[in-house]
């Protein structure tokens, strides 16, 4: 009964490479993820194209609870996609996949494969499904927002148009009453450096 399987699409104005890029810097998922990922360490770099990558992640959705687990990336398909599999309050697999739908279109599907180990979502799977899903959709929901505002950061060409852009969502109660947007993000450079 903790075991979930989620698929994820996303459409957005980007080129697979683009959308690669982003998903591949993983420490800087807590600047422009934040609704999600509070805090997350790359522990190992890995070969090469980012095989044997593993990363620590603390993290959350909608819901009160936190997650601590960690990815190890398996199989990299630049720039098409990429592979990992995890453990800790998450113990599955993802697969993220990305597809050229047109010149201006980036197709991403995420597929999400994972038993739930964190001990209150692994006893409670069976009466709370339905509300551990919806707080995943939210998740993902948040994540093609921020994923959205991202791309227009790193492809702004002025202050002025790297202003205009508003942050991304922060985290839901409690952690949004230490949230802090990072003044970086408005002040980065064009290419999101």
């Amino acid at each position: 009964m903790n075991t979930y399987h989620f698929i994820t699409h996303w459409r957005v104005e980007a080129t697979c490479e683009e959308v690669y890029r982003i998903l591949e810097d993983v420490e800087a998922l807590p600047r422009w993820w934040p609704s999600v990922y509070l805090e997350v360490k790359q522990l190992e770099k890995g070969r090469p194209g980012g095989v044997g990558k593993v990363v620590s992640l603390f993290t959350k959705g909608w819901l009160p609870y936190t997650l601590r687990w960690q990815f190890n990336v398996t199989e990299t398909h630049f720039p098409t996609g990429f592979s990992l599999d995890a453990v800790g309050d998450f113990a599955g697999t993802g697969v993220w996949t990305f597809k050229q739908a047109d010149e201006q279109h980036c197709e991403i599907t995420y597929d999400w494969r994972i038993n739930a180990e964190k001990p209150l979502l692994k006893m409670l799977s069976f009466l709370l499904r339905p509300v551990f899903s919806a707080n995943h959709l939210w998740a993902m929901r948040k994540g093609e927002e921020s994923l959205l505002l991202e791309l227009r950061r790193r492809r702004a060409e002025t202050d002025a148009e790297l202003a205009a852009i508003p942050e991304p969502p922060g985290p839901t109660f409690p952690h949004n009453l230490y949230y802090k947007p990072e003044n970086q993000t408005k002040s980065q450079s064009a290419t999101g450096v």
